[in-house]
């Protein structure tokens, strides 16, 4: 199997309305209506994923389930790391397994997200608990061009994962970092 990899940045937005705007404004259009993600990373009691920079996430929308391994990002301006998915059958079932083969649930998600294509690129309008991103994802020339068109330069980009960005939230307002689902943090 060929290896894969994505490459990705997110830019944030004020709101829904004006980065859907924005994106139908450089010509981007609809692929996947807006649904809500529920994601669960996992990992081993001793933390073995995390230690060596993998992620292992199991993402369910709309009765779809995606298992999704992900290595260590790679140097660049994006976030650029190998990407490994396949569909998977009731979520339920997957993290049962998940969790008898000692892989634990850690971490939960949630984000409405929202799919255009244009540029030989798929955006990504993501509503989450700590804010509004547009997300592109394809090629490093497909990328650039389409932040370019929504207004932004690479100085912009935000490549952290959105636990990242929300252990960060959580510090700078001195709460506790639990699950980033809404309603909470």
């Amino acid at each position: 199997m060929p290896v894969k990899f994505e490459r990705e940045v997110k830019l944030p937005f004020d709101d829904p309305q004006t980065a859907r705007a924005a994106v139908l404004a450089i010509g981007a259009t609809p692929l996947r209506a807006r649904r809500l993600q529920h994601d669960c990373l996992l990992d081993t009691a001793d933390d073995l994923l995390m230690t060596r920079r993998f992620t292992l996430r199991v993402r369910s929308e709309q009765g779809r389930t995606v298992l999704t391994f992900k290595g260590p990002a790679q140097p660049s301006t994006m976030k650029l790391r190998e990407e490994i998915e396949t569909e998977a059958g009731d979520a339920g079932i997957l993290l049962s397994i998940l969790d008898r083969l000692g892989l634990r649930v850690w971490f939960r998600y949630e984000k409405y997200r929202e799919e255009f294509a244009t540029l030989d690129v798929v955006i990504a309008v993501d509503e989450t608990p700590i804010g509004t991103f547009v997300e592109i994802e394809g090629s490093e020339g497909g990328v650039t061009r389409a932040a370019r068109a929504l207004g932004r330069e690479p100085d912009e980009y935000v490549t952290e994962s959105y636990r990242a960005l929300f252990v960060r939230r959580c510090e700078e307002r001195g709460v506790r970092v639990t699950d980033m689902l809404f309603g909470r943090g």
